[in-house]
This record gives C-alpha cells, sequence and structure tokens, in this order.
C-alpha cells in the first residue's frame, strides 16, 4: 500500500512543471506613492517567481541614496532583494542574473522610466544599459545592456 502511494506522489512530482517548484524570492519595494508603474513593474516581477512587500515612501531619493544608488541613475523606485538593490525598470532575466552571479556591488540601476521597460507603457526604442554601482564612491560600471 505505501508504495502505491510513492508512486502516485513521484507521478505527481514528474507531471507538474518545474516553475512549480523554484524557490520564491522575496522582495521588498520602496516608491512614490503617486507611482503606478512600480505597480505594474511589481506584477512583472510576481508572475517570474518573486513576492514583491510595496511600501509607498515620501522619501524614495533618501532611500536610494542611503542604498548607494548614484543621483543622477535613480530610477522611479528602489527593491531591496537578497542583499542588493535594483533600482528601475530592470527587465527581471537581468535581476536574476544578478542573483546568481552575486558580484561584489550594491546593486544595479535603470535610470529613468524608459518606454518598453517592464511596467511601463509603449515600445522599445533604444538599448537600455544597466549599471552596477557601490557604496564606496567609486563610478557606476555598465553591467548589462538589454
Amino acid at each position: 500500500m505505501k508504495l502505491t502511494y510513492r508512486l502516485a506522489a513521484l507521478s505527481l512530482l514528474i507531471a507538474m512543471p518545474l516553475p512549480a517548484f523554484a524557490a520564491t524570492i522575496n522582495a521588498v519595494m520602496y516608491k512614490n506613492p503617486q507611482c503606478s508603474c512600480c505597480e505594474s513593474y511589481a506584477n512583472y516581477l510576481e508572475h517570474n517567481g518573486f513576492k514583491v512587500d510595496i511600501k509607498p515612501v515620501n522619501n524614495l531619493s533618501q532611500i536610494s541614496s542611503d542604498a548607494g544608488v548614484p543621483a543622477d541613475l535613480e530610477g522611479c523606485h528602489t527593491l531591496m532583494v537578497d542583499g542588493y538593490v535594483v533600482d528601475g525598470l530592470v527587465p527581471v532575466e537581468i535581476v536574476k542574473k544578478l542573483l546568481t552571479e552575486r558580484p561584489a556591488i550594491s546593486g544595479i540601476t535603470l535610470a529613468g522610466m524608459p518606454a518598453g521597460a517592464p511596467g511601463m507603457g509603449g515600445e522599445k526604442s533604444e538599448t537600455w544599459t544597466i549599471y552596477a554601482f557601490t557604496k564606496d564612491g567609486k563610478a557606476p560600471t555598465v553591467y548589462a545592456t538589454e
């Protein structure tokens, strides 16, 4: 009888798609209360394996600065995920690359709100540059282009 249950459980595991077994990636998003693209970006992340806790704040620039994001590269929200900062509408593949590679940086950012970026409307019309930054004052470097 126990063998029957084990075989049934095994067949169920085999039949389930792999994403069902992927671990959820927890993140906290700090955003301006008026910005609606941030919720769209959070939904995009959640459809790609993240659990996002959204925290509307009135001091986003200060939070970004404290996290090491250079002022001229700030996005519309700051996401804290697994020890890293992800600022702006960075595509999920690049966020997952960051979490897999685990480089010695504070985080990455896609400055501004480019058309076609995850969470934004419109068509993508340019190459996006995602910068890596640290808190030690060194100049940002290119982490990826999309």
